[in-house]
């Protein structure tokens, strides 16, 4: 029953509850209706009449049963002479029940996919559209979209359908149980063994052997679920089965070699297996499919190792990456790979390791990768050291009932996002309203989160036995065993994900609001409130549920496409036809990667289960000293950095730097070739990195690529060989001052 009526007509409903369609309660938010409103009656007079109509209507109601008040306004309308606007809503109604239905039939997704829909076959830029094994999964994944909106709660099935939020990988989950990404647990594996199909596997006793199992594992547990998955600390890991291949060396030298020349023989032989092996690595990940129609997303991290066989894996890593895949050369996309700067081990010129990091410079000046963590950083914002897992997924530190801290072998449930510049938008200019909706949008974020956990639960052990029976995820459960053991206390994480904090604070501030004091407190705040709300639902849960600055590789087009069609074409929001990514600067400015770093540096304490920061630079290869200026500021201030520099290659003309982009792809400028049989053309899609001319990547992606503006001018590259005098300098004081 309304209690006390105020002035403000609708504002007097708040205290009914809503009743939805789908049987979920929910609260009553004044906002829905005049957006209604505002789009069919033009006279304010009007919407007065129909509000204080409704507010008349409920007077003695306990609730609002939406199925009830759809045609109950019609009523109102037709009753007011209002036939035009009657009409309007009841078209909207009849096109959205239409929608929905349609996302729900499996013959209809799957004649989209048939039709070519570049939304279907250009969502994932890691899968090429036009082979049988792929065009097989997009074809289950078309049934399976369908089929998972009829399981999800009806409230989250059309969250999603409005674009309000987005529940990610619905080609895979919920249909089936599967989880995200994980970090493996290949050092269990390898000294306890495994079984895949039919093969019992042991303990490889060589580096070979190793790397071998390595992607073995990688394309199976990249079949069993649906995102990245890394190896962590490679160097170290793989160093004990290059040491066997050592001591076998040595062991033939005491046969076949003179005693002086005995422990340089073993060593050179050791090398070159090395090499061989983890080039062996390289080629066998970007030459697999899993079952997903996919290369796997692998991510490897090194760079912590001290030894001299350490050492050598990570210097292999690299140069093969230098040298590239093919007679071509080209740029591997897979795996990728992440470097670790740590203070006193590879920072510095007087570092042990600092001709390693000298190596992943000229690396990621021809090659991009490799992706750099910041030890220190890493440690304060997620609570210890370890990779992400995939793109940019991290797990929070975490120890297990005997006090160890546990990292490889534990995982992510999935992802809902958030769509944020939605909520700025209909908020128009109104923080009290946006934080109204705000709230609102959380409500279901956690439904469907709570949703993505126990559906998971759900799996069996012998669903994906390498996950739970045989190591990957760390524990070996048996058969019938209950997942969960896995997942609770905290083990896993369940991600909440976010998009577009650019695009809500120009809503608010205008489109240069990166130099306000204001806006930037309320970009933080906005950030801070998605990380208290995850909190709180871990709290009561016992789940980990995490923040994910989302990566948003089709996001960044689906939801402001949504958008679009919602509100019109704004300046500087939708009308650049993509959002930003989760907290980045505008991609159309040219701040220096100081000012840009300085900016962003503020968000990952909040969003630590996910980020990565990145800056974008011309052709940097006879420049790498400007780009270690950028590493080494960095190494302070942000955790996981991203390079991103013109390494496009022409192989009909010979051009090396940047293609032009244009409406049908990248063109190189000197010959105007775009033909991908003669041509490498490597780009950051998000976190990863991906080649638009052989695997077409969507229109708002494409967009937002082809808007990026560099970071670094001419003067700052000229200002890195100042910089470089400098720390030399720098450091000869030191050596100085030790000496004394």
């Amino acid at each position: 029953m309304i209690k006390t009526p105020t002035n403000d007509c609708l504002e007097q409903l708040r205290a009914l509850p809503v009743i939805k369609r789908g049987g979920t309660q929910t609260k009553f938010h004044p906002y829905k209706l005049n957006f209604v409103l505002d789009r069919i009656l033009d006279d304010p007079e009007d919407r007065l009449a129909i509000k204080r109509a409704i507010v008349d209507h409920y007077q003695d109601a306990d609730q609002i049963e939406t199925r009830e008040l759809r045609p109950a306004l019609i009523a109102m309308l037709t009753d007011r002479g209002l036939d035009a606007a009657a009409k309007a809503f009841q078209d909207y109604f009849i096109a959205e029940q239409e929608r929905f239905a349609a996302a729900k039939n499996v013959r209809g997704r799957i004649e989209k996919l048939f039709n070519r829909d570049a939304s279907v076959v250009h969502e994932n830029a890691n899968k090429d559209s036009t082979v049988f094994n792929t065009q097989r999964d997009l074809e289950a994944g078309a049934a399976s979209r369908a089929l998972g909106l009829q399981m999800l709660p009806d409230l989250v099935a059309k969250a999603h359908l409005r674009g309000d939020i987005h529940w990610h990988d619905l080609d895979y989950s919920p249909v089936t149980p599967e989880t995200n990404c994980c970090l493996i647990d290949f050092d269990g594996m390898f000294k306890n063994g495994y079984k895949i199909g039919n093969a019992e596997v042991v303990s490889p006793r060589s580096i070979q052997t190793a790397t071998a199992q390595m992607a073995q594992i990688i394309a199976n547990v990249a079949s069993l679920q649906y995102g990245g998955c890394s190896a962590n600390r490679v160097d170290q890991l793989l160093a004990p089965y290059a040491a066997i291949n050592y001591q076998k060396h040595l062991h033939d030298a005491e046969q076949w070699v003179a005693e002086p020349q005995r422990e340089a023989y073993a060593k050179t032989k050791t090398k070159k297996d090395i090499y061989d092996a983890m080039q062996a690595l390289e080629y066998e990940i970007n030459t697999l499919y899993s079952s997903q129609g996919q290369t796997p997303f692998t991510t490897v991290n090194f760079g912590l190792g001290t030894s001299w066989i350490e050492r050598e894996i990570q210097k292999a890593i690299l140069k093969i990456r230098i040298k590239g895949l093919g007679k071509e050369h080209r740029t591997a996309i897979f795996p990728k790979l992440i470097f670790t700067m740590k203070r006193g081990l590879n920072l510095a010129p007087s570092d042990p390791n600092y001709d390693i990091k000298t190596l992943a410079i000229e690396c990621a000046t021809k090659r991009m990768y490799p992706d750099l963590l910041m030890y220190d950083k890493i440690k304060e914002l997620t609570g210890s050291f370890k990779t992400p897992m995939g793109c940019r997924s991290f797990l929070q530190g975490w120890r297990d009932e005997n006090g160890h801290e546990v990292n490889s072998g534990r995982m992510n449930l999935g992802v809902v996002t958030v769509n944020l510049p939605r909520i700025a938008l209909s908020a128009h200019g109104d923080q009290q309203l946006f934080w109204e909706i705000f709230d609102e949008r959380m409500s279901t974020c956690h439904q469907a989160l709570a949703y993505r956990i126990e559906r998971t639960k759900q799996a069996k052990p012998e669903n994906a036995p390498l996950l739970y029976m045989y190591g990957a995820f760390g524990k070996r459960l048996p058969a019938g065993g209950n997942v969960d053991e896995l997942f609770k206390n905290q083990r896993a994480t369940v991600s909440l994900g976010y998009i577009g904090i650019y695009e809500v604070c120009t809503t608010f501030f205008g489109p240069d609001w990166e130099k306000d004091a204001h806006a930037l407190a309320f970009a933080e705040q906005v950030v801070k409130a998605l990380r208290d709300q995850c909190a709180v639902w871990a709290k009561e849960s016992g789940y980990h549920y995490s923040l994910y600055s989302t990566p948003a590789e089709s996001l960044t087009d689906t939801f402001c496409r949504d958008d679009i069609a919602k509100f019109g074409k704004i300046a500087d929001i939708t009308d650049k036809e993509y959002y930003t990514n989760s907290f980045h600067y505008d991609v159309r400015k040219h701040p220096t990667p100081f000012d840009k770093l300085t900016l962003e540096e503020r968000f990952p304490q909040y969003a630590s289960g996910g980020f990565i920061h990145y800056c974008e630079y011309p052709n940097l290869t006879q420049n790498p000293k400007a780009l270690e200026a950028v590493w080494d500021w960095a190494y302070d201030h942000v955790g996981y950095l991203g390079t991103n520099t013109a390494i496009d290659q022409c192989f009909k003309c010979g051009f090396k730097g940047e293609f032009n982009a244009t409406a049908r792809g990248f063109v190189c400028p000197e010959c105007g070739n775009h033909d991908p049989k003669y041509c490498d053309v490597v780009k950051r899609t998000c976190g990863y990195l991906g080649n638009p001319q052989q695997r077409p990547m969507v229109h708002g992606r494409h967009v937002e690529i082809a808007s990026r503006a560099k970071n670094m001018s001419p003067e700052m590259i000229k200002n890195a060989a100042r910089y470089e005098r400098a720390k030399q300098s720098d450091a000869q004081r030191m050596a100085g001052s030790r000496s004394k």
